[in-house]
């Protein structure tokens, strides 16, 4: 197999190959749009790769206000080919299944292929990558270019599929690079330098592992961070403690996921983490025997706002005491000495649903997704400002029970079935009668 580096070097040696080639001609010079039109429509290699380059030369240059007006062009110009899908589909309908491929190939928008050439230019991955994070953030200003952001995300969904995926140990022999980067993208709970990074990767009852793609060498995707525990947590406190005394590995009979983090913007909407927890979890599993049990825990990032937003709904979720409770939670205290908490978390968790089906709140879609069962909710959990602002302090135990996991799954997909412990439905029928 060929690295990498290396694959990156001979592209940079055709691409300068190419370059020599564009001297004195038009194509050098010129705005972006025109240089993707010359990239579409050109044959040669060399010079395809000198011209993806300098696309990208010429994006780098260019302000967000100029960004949108770029995917805007790009989105018009690089649509269907009108005339070539005509064609096909009267050509589908003489002879059938025949020609169904033509029609399909017809059919694609002129913007993927422009991606695809674009992506064989030296560190085009990675560009394109980067371009789309921006494509995201001009989409939220014109929601007309979601449909240009759905050819990035095809293309990228398929050069970031599990099989090219590299799954790493990530400790303390790391190399600084990516090292410097796990504490850069940590997005769940902050790492405030080098020696809190330490105790995450170095100490002997805890482990880091991270997805790893071919074109983006040393800088991971996705990353979970893992305690090894006596017993199922219920605060995040103490496995992030600076004087905590490390567990002795070989007595852990819990593997606990604190946080999952995503890395790379432009690759939202393209998941990694089903696959990552449950290869951890192999990977776990052959390294201690002494593990049982599989659980998460986790945040609850829109508990607060929905709560605050169902007591201005009169026909919403909420019962009369619980908007009552709501509106005197003034402060994180009173929360934490609330046990009417836990029923309005498990109303939220179980009944508050997504415009598009689902769990409501994204990290219980995310988990309850891969197959997880929602097992206890924890009350003054997370002390952070961020825990209480979002949750007053709420948490909660997603348990990966490896028997059950795919049936759960297969149950939250097909119909919404949110696999739960016993005592969580319990708190939202006495919620309800309450």
């Amino acid at each position: 197999m060929i690295s990498g580096g290396i694959l990156n070097d001979l592209l940079t040696r055709i691409a300068e190959a190419g370059r020599s080639l564009t001297l004195g001609s038009q194509a050098q010079g010129g705005d972006a749009l025109a240089l993707c039109e010359r990239l579409v429509s050109g044959k040669g290699e060399a010079t395809g790769l000198a011209i993806a380059q300098q696309v990208f030369d010429a994006y780098a240059k260019l302000d967000a206000q100029e960004q949108l007006v770029f995917f805007r062009q790009l989105k018009d110009s690089f649509d269907v080919d009108a005339e070539s899908l005509d064609r096909a589909m009267a050509a589908w309908r003489k002879q059938g299944p025949t020609s169904a491929r033509a029609l399909h190939f017809a059919s694609e928008p002129r913007s993927q292929e422009l991606i695809r050439r674009l992506n064989r230019a030296p560190g085009g991955t990675r560009a394109l990558v980067d371009m789309r994070a921006d494509l995201l953030g001009a989409s939220r200003e014109d929601a007309d270019l979601k449909p240009l952001d759905t050819d990035f995300q095809h293309l990228l969904a398929s050069w970031f599929n599990r099989g090219f995926l590299e799954l790493r140990h990530i400790d303390w022999s790391t190399s600084a690079e990516v090292l410097e980067k796990i504490i850069a993208y940590e997005a769940v709970h902050e790492i405030t330098g080098w020696d809190d990074l330490r105790r995450r990767v170095a100490a002997p009852d805890r482990r880091l592992y991270g997805f790893f793609h071919p074109a983006l060498t040393d800088d991971p995707l996705i990353f979970v961070e893992v305690a090894l525990t006596a017993e199922i947590p219920d605060a995040i406190a103490p496995i992030l403690a600076e004087e905590r005394v490390p567990l002795d590995p070989a007595k852990a009979t819990t593997a606990a996921f604190y946080s999952i983090s995503n890395c790379q913007k432009g690759l939202r909407n393209i998941s990694f983490g089903n696959f990552l927890i449950k290869q951890v979890v192999e990977e776990l599993r052959r390294e201690f025997e002494s593990l049982t049990t599989y659980v998460t825990l986790s945040p609850v990032p829109g508990l607060r706002q929905w709560a605050e937003q169902e007591t201005r709904n009169a026909e919403g979720l909420l019962s009369g005491e619980q908007h009552s409770l709501v509106e005197r939670l003034e402060s994180y205290e009173e929360a934490t000495a609330s046990e009417e908490m836990l029923g309005l978390a498990a109303l939220y968790l179980l009944e508050a649903k997504a415009p598009r089906g689902g769990a409501q709140d994204p990290v219980a879609r995310f988990h309850l997704g891969n197959g997880a069962r929602l097992q206890r909710i924890n009350l003054a959990a997370d002390l952070s400002p961020r825990g209480r602002a979002n949750a007053w302090g709420v948490m909660v135990n997603y348990l990966y029970d490896l028997k059950d996991i795919e049936k759960n799954h297969e149950a939250y997909a097909n119909d919404g079935s949110i696999a739960c412990a016993p005592a969580v439905q319990r708190l939202v029928k006495s919620s309800k009668r309450g």
